[in-house]
């Protein structure tokens, strides 16, 4: 049976952190207007006040420890107010998950307070992460790896201090010679060649880094070098998706739970009620599509908390991440969408910020692999198909 009780300090920082979104949403707009400028002092220091509050609250002495699962909930509490102002501010990115996810201690001692992001993508590479071509060679005279190639659409990847870079020791091999690799950003041959301008998530910086003949030492690949058989090649790279997937899906929760909380209250300004003890048919249009909404949301909130805490369990929780990330893409930015047609004019403008809304939530849907790539995954998974039967 599936309880997901929450230990008293938890729910104690779910609040702290939900007070804190109000702050973050008055800073929101500004932050999505100037793309790419760096965050004033004095809201680094009242963002990282109210982390640090939260943080405390989670630490303090008492029975649970909710570990995953209460970073979800955090990430949905703070995320009603911005997705990514928070995670910038605390330096904290997808490339930190992985190295919680695959890295030895030593390697988490060495760049745990580093901000990571994460390279996967590529010119040629997208969805299908089989294709990397970026390469990573050992150098045996200095037993250092050289890595050469291009990665594009590195979140924070101007902001950040190291990436963790997915590269192939040998091409001919496929996906068994795909690892991943912290590559700080001070390393000669590490260059950021371009920022992108973007339709949401403007907070977060996203950017290409290239390349060229680029040393780091042996001991920053993450995991092993050795190239063993397809399935088993990729299993620590991809034990990352199983973290952060449920982490992309929480924010998305959180901005649509924003989105739906703002229209109903406007509704309800405009004379509209909400009956949870009536029958479907006894309702208007208008109430149908709240009570759709809130519906689709719960739903895909239940299915994140089930596969972070399969995680906090050390169970296997691949199926469960993509499943709770499918549906939180798909259903978020569906819900966003039907909120600023229920605002009408109101929703459109930039007088409020359902319209940011609508924008920022989308990317929930690509990153971190698509919805559709996520429905593969779940399909393959259930019925016990390969990459090559089940396209």
């Amino acid at each position: 049976m599936i309880d997901f009780s929450l230990a008293p300090k938890t729910l104690k920082a779910k609040r702290l952190e939900h007070n804190a979104a109000e702050y973050l949403r008055g800073i929101a707009r500004y932050y999505d207007d100037h793309e790419h400028e760096e965050l004033r002092p004095e809201e680094i220091k009242r963002v990282r006040e109210n982390a640090a509050a939260s943080g405390a609250a989670l630490a303090e002495p008492g029975p649970g420890d909710d570990g995953m699962l209460a970073t979800i909930i955090m990430s949905e509490e703070s995320c009603m107010g911005d997705p990514m102002i928070p995670q910038t501010v605390a330096g904290f990115g997808l490339g930190n998950a992985a190295i919680g996810a695959v890295a030895t201690p030593e390697q988490r001692a060495r760049f745990g307070n580093l901000f990571c992001a994460m390279a996967i993508t590529e010119p040629g590479c997208g969805s299908d992460t089989s294709a990397v071509s970026t390469t990573a060679k050992l150098d045996p005279a200095t037993n250092e790896w050289v890595l050469n190639g291009e990665k594009i659409f590195v979140t924070s990847g101007k902001r950040c201090q190291a990436v963790v870079v997915w590269a192939t020791l040998d091409k001919s091999k496929g996906r068994a010679a795909i690892k991943s690799f912290v590559v700080e950003k001070t390393r000669p041959g590490c260059t950021l060649i371009k920022l992108e301008h973007k339709l949401g998530i403007r907070a977060s910086d996203t950017a290409s880094i290239l390349l060229e003949d680029c040393r780091i030492p042996f001991d920053n690949i993450l995991g092993s070098p050795e190239i063993r058989e397809a399935r088993g090649g990729q299993a620590g790279v991809l034990a990352t998706f199983d973290a952060t997937r449920p982490y992309v899906a929480s924010q998305a929760i959180g901005v649509a739970r924003a989105a739906i909380e703002f229209t109903k209250e406007k509704l309800e300004e405009a004379g509209y009620t909400f009956p949870y003890d009536k029958g479907i048919h006894s309702l208007n249009a208008v109430q149908k599509e709240m009570l759709d909404m809130e519906a689709n949301l719960e739903a895909a909130r239940l299915l994140v908390w089930q596969s972070a805490s399969l995680l906090d369990k050390g169970l296997r929780n691949s199926l469960e991440s993509s499943m709770g990330k499918a549906k939180a893409g798909k259903a978020c930015s569906l819900i966003c969408q039907r909120c600023v047609a229920l605002l009408g004019p109101l929703g459109y403008s930039k007088e409020v910020l359902a319209e940011k809304w609508m924008r920022d939530v989308k990317i929930n849907d690509i990153f971190e692999g698509t919805g559709q790539i996520q429905m593969l995954v779940v399909c393959r998974l259930i019925l016990g198909f390969s990459r090559d039967q089940l396209k």
